[in-house]
């Protein structure tokens, strides 16, 4: 089995491998690399197995230790005291904005709703101030037109009224001309057959009579 043995010579390393079934060489103290296990003074004879065996790849030493846990600690009371309430103040703008933008959203369609329902209040009420006026003009034209067939019967009633006498005026002088011509004619005929004029109111009540049966 090989062993390996580093050896630093001022600036210079040497590495020997060294069988484990020969005898190990002896070096000065000061040349090992790593500080030897026991106290021994510089110029002193020792093997080479006796020279220490260095750091630890796996295991940190405490300085590195203490300079891991130094570095966490002060980014823990970074984060603690700078880092992370600026971070929480940025979120908690960001949260009020966004939630004032929501409330103004909110507000601005509770706003929208209200407008619209007083739109819609107010259409109701110019239709419903329509209807009423074309009711009442509805109204007042039906008394009107009531009113004017009214007059109009009135003045038609007037005119037939004063037509019809007219026309029985009318109708009595004609009568009278003709019953004047009747007697007239009867006298004249019954004088011409008899030879004696005949009484004239005798003969104007038979010629009436007459008259009178026949328009019956």
């Amino acid at each position: 089995m090989l062993t390996a043995v580093v050896i630093r010579s001022g600036e210079a390393l040497q590495v020997h491998l060294i069988s484990a079934e020969k005898g190990e060489e002896e070096i000065l103290a000061s040349e090992c690399t790593f500080k030897p296990k026991t106290e021994t003074k510089p110029d002193e004879l020792i093997k080479i197995s006796e020279c220490g065996p260095g750091p630890s790849p796996i295991i940190p030493e405490m300085k590195e230790l203490a300079w891991g846990a130094g570095s966490f600690i002060v980014f823990a009371l970074l984060m603690r005291f700078f880092l992370f309430p600026r971070l929480k103040k940025g979120m908690d703008s960001r949260y009020n904005s966004i939630r004032e933008g929501h409330e103004n959203a909110d507000a601005t369609r509770a706003s929208a709703r209200s407008e619209v329902a007083q739109y819609e209040a107010a259409v109701v009420a110019a239709k419903a101030e329509a209807a009423k006026v074309v009711d009442a003009a509805r109204a007042t034209l039906e008394t009107e037109r009531q009113a004017a067939i009214t007059a109009a019967n009135g003045r038609i009633a007037t005119q037939r009224e004063a037509a019809m006498a007219a026309a029985d005026a009318a109708r009595t002088a004609g009568r009278s001309q003709v019953e004047s011509a009747v007697v007239d004619v009867v006298s004249s005929a019954v004088e011409i057959a008899t030879g004696k004029r005949p009484d004239g109111s005798a003969v104007s009540r038979a010629v009436a009579d007459a008259m009178s049966a026949g328009v019956r």
